[in-house]
């Protein structure tokens, strides 16, 4: 059975084309890319052993490996940072039995005071399973009607592979399914991600695990919503990492003034405290 860092691999192998590393092109072959021989000799190590990562029969490679790898296959500093944490994941699941675990829904007080300095903005506290866990006012305003925070437990993964509506209020719902998923890899445990995946692999189908498994690193751009009052809103992203709680801190702000002047509209709409759910 292989794993996610054999598949990672793999695929980053089939997408480089050898003339582009200044191989030579073989003739026809049965799968695009590069060769396995050709990746094995950049990266220094025997054919043999990259197909034993590969298939998931070696699941502990040296840093010195992993490193070599990420060079042959000119890796961007995101998609090294990517390859080291599923080299990790492939070590730690030959040393744990891993079952489904929901992950901890507490918001630290000082997170919510932060929060709270923020409530006449949009806002959102979850972590890297697409949980909400807290938000602002605003951030309730510009999903209204939308079925996002329908939810007594609401998850943005979810929510987008599950109600319709996701494909509609998420302008760019393929990019935002890209995202989630890719940052599904960074669950606070192994626990954590198969209480996820065993839920929404049942759900969602191939549409959520094709996703799963090509490990593309997301361009993360304007975030473009659609309200269903008509609003149409491009936001920017900044993210706060919050490590110890395994958490993020998003502030959305308008890109332009129309946004600007839609969430005023919206905000005025709707009246309620900051929220947290737990």
């Amino acid at each position: 059975m292989g794993t996610p860092l054999g598949s990672f691999i793999r695929a980053r192998r089939d997408s480089i084309q050898p003339e582009s590393l200044g191989l030579q092109e073989h003739g026809r072959r049965r799968s695009p890319g590069l060769r396995r021989l050709d990746l094995a000799s950049r990266a220094g190590i025997s054919v043999e052993y990259l197909a034993r990562i590969e298939q998931g029969r070696d699941r502990n490679p040296s840093p010195a490996v992993i490193n070599s790898l990420a060079d042959a296959l000119c890796l961007n500093p995101s998609e090294r940072n990517h390859l080291r944490y599923l080299a990790k994941l492939a070590a730690d699941e030959c040393s744990v039995r891993i079952r489904p675990v929901p992950p901890p829904r507490h918001v630290r007080p000082s997170v919510m005071r932060t929060l709270r300095l923020l409530e006449h903005g949009v806002a959102v506290v979850t972590n890297r399973l697409g949980d909400i866990l807290a938000h602002t006012a605003g951030y309730r305003s510009i999903t209204s009607g939308t079925g996002l925070l329908d939810d007594a437990e609401p998850n943005l993964n979810r929510y987008l592979f599950t109600d319709p509506r996701a494909r509609t209020f998420f302008a760019d719902w393929d990019d935002i399914a890209d995202e989630l998923t890719f940052d599904l890899w960074q669950a606070p445990s192994l626990e954590n991600l198969e209480w996820l995946t065993s839920e929404l692999i049942p759900a969602a189908g191939p549409e959520f695990t094709d996703r799963l498994a090509r490990h593309v690193v997301p361009r993360r751009g304007v975030l473009r919503l659609n309200h269903p009052d008509g609003h149409r809103l491009r936001l920017l992203r900044e993210t706060l990492e919050l490590p110890t709680d395994a958490q993020q801190l998003i502030v959305h702000l308008p890109e332009c003034d129309q946004t600007a002047q839609a969430i005023d509209q919206l905000r005025h709409r709707s009246h309620g405290p900051l929220r947290s759910i737990s």
